[in-house]
This record gives structure tokens, C-alpha cells and sequence, in this order.
């Protein structure tokens, strides 16, 4: 089952002689429970391929299906509903509430919705990603892996069809990129998460299942590793 299908996504950006064509045609599926890694160099065209996915973005032309969702049908609202129901997001800056308790952060997009968590599926997201013993910490006092931490389960807590992490080991040290990655493997084999990973640094995009390589808005390289 594919859980993402993009058909010849374009996303041209300006006109005449200022038109910048940064997605020339991408096709991508990406299966339930993959995990995939797009790199590319600096403006490639993976960080709009991934504003798109979020729908954050609207394609120029070409079709981009999320679960069985046409994203182009959706308007700013329920684009807005959808990717926090259906898209978890991760980022390189983790994007917490600085007054919030990393607890009252994960459970945030539930909030939003007035939806109270199911405990067993919280309990099984904070231990996987070593976090249960700082739900009542502020984000102040966390380390930048811990506050990661938080932001992906923040990210899972909805239990999203597709996780979508941009460079999210960018800001990081070694120690806790790999901590990170670790995470994300975790959550993709013991959560059966489906993840979709940006980034410009090929050993992190190592971890992944699959590796597709875009370059110039298009994809040259589609790599199964596993």
C-alpha cells in the first residue's frame, strides 16, 4: 500500500525571464512503513519537494496523494487540519513552546483538536524515544537531543500516515545525530512509521531503506538499499 504518490510534481516559481523552475517533473511512491531519504545539494529542490508533501505548498501542475488525499483539492484550512492529523513534521530547529512542558509539547496537536491521548500509544512513544522521565521538564532545561526527542514524539502522537524530518540532525552534534537516527529507526520498525527524510548529509541518509537523490528539481538516482 502506498501511503505517498507524487506524478509529475512542477513548481515553477516567478515568470519570463525570472522563472525558476525548482520541481521539473517528480514521480515518487513511497510504501506504508518506508523509509526513505531524499538528498540533494543546496537548492535542488528536496526542500520544496518536502513543502509540498507537507502541504505547506501547492505543486505549479502534477498530483501529490497523502492516504488517499489529493492535496491540491484541499484549501488553506483543511491543508492546515490534515497536516497535523495526517503529516507529522520534524524540523532542525525543534519549533517547542518554550512555556510548555515537553509533556503538554507532544501533546499538543491533540489539544488542538480538543482529542485526549490514548495513554498506551503516549507510554510506548516516550519510552521508545528515552523521554519519560522528562515530561515535566520546559524545554529550557532539556539538552538539543532531548528537545528533538520531544519534537518527534510531538511529531508521532497523532500517529501520522508520514513522517516528514527535514535535516533534523542538522543541528546537532555527532553524538546526538546518531541518538537521533537511532530514534527515527526506532520509530520506523517498532511504531511501523512510514518517514520521508531531507538532508544534505549523505552518512545520515545511509540509515534510511532507500535513497533518492534529486538534482535540478529532478530525481536522477532512486537507490533501494534494503
Amino acid at each position: 500500500m502506498n501511503i505517498l504518490t507524487c506524478e509529475k510534481v512542477r513548481k515553477v516559481y516567478g515568470s519570463g525571464e525570472n522563472q525558476v523552475v525548482a520541481l521539473d517533473g517528480i514521480d515518487l511512491t513511497v510504501g506504508k512503513g518506508e523509509f526513505v531519504a531524499i538528498v540533494g545539494a543546496s537548492g535542488s529542490g528536496k526542500s520544496t519537494l518536502l513543502h509540498i508533501l507537507g502541504s505547506v505548498d501547492k505543486p505549479t501542475s502534477g498530483t501529490v496523494m497523502i492516504d488517499g488525499t489529493d492535496l491540491s483539492r484541499l484549501n488553506q484550512t483543511q491543508a492546515a487540519i490534515f497536516r497535523r492529523r495526517k503529516v507529522g513534521l520534524i524540523y532542525q530547529f525543534y519549533n517547542l513552546i518554550p512555556t510548555l512542558t515537553a509533556k503538554k509539547n507532544i501533546l499538543m496537536p491533540l489539544t488542538l483538536d480538543k482529542r485526549k491521548p490514548n495513554q498506551e500509544h503516549f507510554e510506548k512513544i516516550v519510552n521508545t524515544l528515552g523521554i519519560a522521565d522528562k515530561l515535566e521538564a520546559l524545554p529550557s532545561q532539556l539538552s538539543g537531543g532531548q528537545q528533538q526527542r520531544v519534537a518527534i514524539a510531538r511529531s508521532l502522537i497523532y500517529r501520522p500516515a508520514l513522517l516528514l524530518a527535514d535535516e533534523p540532525t542538522g543541528n546537532l552534534d555527532l553524538k546526538n545525530s546518531k541518538e537521533i537516527m537511532d530514534m527515527l529507526k526506532l520509530s520506523n520498525r517498532n511504531l511501523e512509521q512510514t518517514i520521508v527524510l531531507i538532508t544534505h548529509d549523505e552518512k545520515v541518509a545511509l540509515e534510511a531503506d532507500c535513497i533518492i537523490t534529486i538534482e535540478d528539481g529532478r530525481i536522477i538516482q532512486d537507490e533501494q538499499r534494503r
